[in-house]
This record gives structure tokens, sequence and C-alpha cells, in this order.
């Protein structure tokens, strides 16, 4: 199953290399390879998982709309690490393989935004990704993407430009809002995890 994860990582790495002057990977000691993880970047363009994808050496599962999974995606997607999702209803069946993903040992990409951003600024969070947070108690790191959203933003064209993913260190989240299973306590989560993305910078 990991065979064409790592095959199509592997040219996803060759294409940003060739193109738009590959990826820089900064801060690339604080990566989280072992054990469960929830990996939290910013979301401005269809190839902000492959980036992430290619900026880690261990295996990144992915969440991918749930329309995806049909035909010859029921048989890719599982293979490059995908998972379906249905993003327009609360699914709770998704939220219970992202739980049982993270249990297992794996690092899993979320974008707490929810969708990608039209203007490449960081939007607010979603209260979603502080449940998530909170009921899975897995280390959470911050990862900010520079230069996708030049290279392909939302609605328009494929322009290569040079890609930048900074890591955050493992955000420490208030205990009590940990605990409290609020939508409100969610949603503090959510934005202090907001707050840790922005505070990541190009040196």
């Amino acid at each position: 199953m990991r065979t064409l994860y790592w095959m199509t990582r592997a040219l996803a790495r060759t294409v940003f290399a060739s193109t738009g002057g590959g990826i820089e990977i900064l801060n690339r000691d604080k990566r989280i390879h072992q054990g469960g993880a929830i990996v939290a970047a910013n979301h401005t363009s269809y190839l902000d998982p492959p980036i992430v994808a290619c900026a880690y050496n261990s295996p990144i599962a992915f969440l991918a709309r749930k329309t995806l999974f049909q035909g010859f995606g029921a048989w890719l997607y599982p293979r490059l690490n995908a998972f379906p999702i249905d993003r327009e209803h609360a699914d709770l069946r998704s939220m219970k393989t992202i739980l049982r993903r993270l249990k297992d040992g794996e690092r899993v990409l979320i974008f707490p935004e929810g969708t990608r951003s039209a203007d490449g600024r960081l939007q607010e969070a979603k209260a979603g990704i502080g449940m998530l947070v909170a009921r899975s108690g897995v280390p959470v790191q911050p990862v900010r993407i520079f230069g996708a959203h030049e290279s392909w933003p939302k609605g328009g064209k494929f322009r290569p430009h040079r890609i930048q993913v900074v890591i955050g260190d493992p955000v420490k989240f208030d205990p009590g809002d940990l605990k409290e299973k609020s939508r409100e306590a969610y949603q503090r989560i959510a934005d202090q995890l907001m707050r840790a993305i922005a505070e990541l910078k190009v040196e």
C-alpha cells in the first residue's frame, strides 16, 4: 500500500525541484516522525498535501473529499494514504477514523481552516480541530506553508513558485480547555492553534 505513496512523493519532489526551485524545509529537526500526531497546516492551494508529504520523512495521512473515493479514486486514494471525509455534513464516522489512526501512531494532516484561503491569508479555524485535539491527546505540530498560494491559488492557474515550509514546536494548550467538553472550549483550542501557525515565519 505504501509503495505508491513513496513513488508519488518522489515524483512530487522532482516536479517541485524542476519547476519552482524545490521545497525548503525550515526547522526540520522539529518534525515528528514517530507516534500519533496532528500536523496542522495553513491551506491555500491544491498543492498543500503533497508539499507536506514532501516535507516529512515518514508517511503522512490525508483527508480527502468523500466524493473522490469513487471508481478509480476508490483504488488510488487509499494507496496515497488518504481517507474520506464528508465536508458537507457533520461526519462522525470520519472523526472516529481520524482518532483511530492517531491512536494507531499515524501522523494525520489537518487544515484547521477547513478550506483553502482565496487570498492566501490565514482564516479562522473551525471548532472541529479543537475537538480532535482534545479527544486525541496527541501532539499537535503547527506547520506554515509559504509560496503555495503563489504557485496555484484557489481558482487560478499553476505558476511555479519557490515553496518554503516552516515547522513549529508542538503547541501546549490550556489544560482547562482540553478538559472542558464544549464548543466554546474547542474554538479556543482552534484559535490558539491558528495563532501558533501565524507565528511561524521565514527567518
